[in-house]
């Protein structure tokens, strides 16, 4: 189930511990939104702030835009945008009614002819992009972007007709998935951890895994970064961990790796914290507000990772 806040007063975290700092790093650097989510994660705030910040970033169409995902400028509607926007509304236990259902609408309308989503819709074209993320008029359907948007949507119980055709294309593409790379392993997970056929889902985890592993898709040995070159095009040191593919031990990824892999890929994930307090970004950073709107979201995704499993930040 999703985190929620409380109606308890948290208690105050130490002025050293892992929570403290990256809370001080939160007020001084991040957006609004994410000043909402660390309050709704860590300091028992409400929901309806979170929501009243993701409204700036809605548009009349339905879909989200205005650099919601860092990486594409510009106000127009995307599907990395609305999809990230649906999990913010997942994470606050607000992902559904009629706000969900006309994100429906919309992801219907920029679906390619097989009924799923493209990476980028042509309507970025004039606004900036990075640069490794290329517009092309007939974009083609992409797993990164529907599996987690499926998956979400079916984590929440939403029906839409829209659904029906995107799960099918996701069954088919990490049913197929040959030579990957990890953010598209990353979106099959968030696919498969829930769509509703479990013993479906839980055999072709399985053989993800097995690709992960084989194809050197994960750094097992986090002190011998050298022996794990990243995948190509990313960045020198766009590495990733047990942790980024289980999110929490109820992920089926979670079965990937043995206790002591996962140990020690959550001990480098805290030692990543920086002196600000803030966690690093790894991917490839294109622009100087790249990082900076970046950090407080990859913080908040390396808090809520920690406490998943039980590691003491505050």
């Amino acid at each position: 189930m999703p985190e929620t806040g409380a109606s308890a007063l948290p208690p105050t975290p130490s002025t050293h511990s892992p929570l403290f700092r990256a809370e001080q790093f939160v007020w001084l650097s991040a957006r609004v939104l994410e000043q909402r989510l660390f309050a709704y994660h860590f300091l028992n705030g409400s929901a309806d702030p979170v929501e009243t910040a993701l409204d700036a970033y809605r548009n009349e169409d339905g879909g989200y835009g205005h650099a919601l995902e860092p990486d594409l400028r510009g106000p127009v509607s995307q599907p990395l945008h609305t999809g990230h926007a649906l999990h913010i509304l997942d994470a606050v236990e607000r992902c559904g009614g009629q706000r969900v259902d006309r994100v429906c609408r919309y992801l219907t309308s920029v679906s390619t002819p097989d009924g799923a989503l493209p990476a980028i819709h042509p309507s970025q074209r004039g606004y900036p992009a990075a640069p490794f993320m290329p517009i092309v008029d007939d974009a083609p359907s992409s797993l990164l972007a529907t599996g987690p948007v499926v998956g979400l949507l079916h984590r929440n119980e939403v029906w839409h007709a829209w659904l029906f055709r995107a799960t099918d294309f996701c069954w088919q593409a990490v049913e197929s998935l040959e030579k990957s790379h990890p953010y598209e392993i990353e979106a099959a997970v968030a696919f498969l951890d829930s769509v509703p056929d479990r013993p479906r889902a839980e055999a072709a985890a399985d053989r993800l895994g097995r690709l992960v592993r084989d194809q050197r898709l994960v750094v097992l040995e986090p002190d011998s970064l050298d022996a794990y070159p990243p995948s190509p095009d990313h960045a020198p040191g766009e590495h990733h961990f047990p942790h980024d593919y289980a999110r929490t031990p109820r992920s089926f990824a979670r079965a990937w790796f043995t206790d002591d892999e996962m140990s020690r890929s959550l001990d480098h994930l805290a030692g990543e914290q920086q002196e600000d307090g803030g966690w690093p970004v790894r991917r490839r950073q294109w622009a100087p507000s790249i990082a900076s709107e970046a950090r407080p979201m990859v913080t908040l995704e390396a808090l809520r990772t920690l406490r998943a499993y039980g590691r003491h930040i505050g």
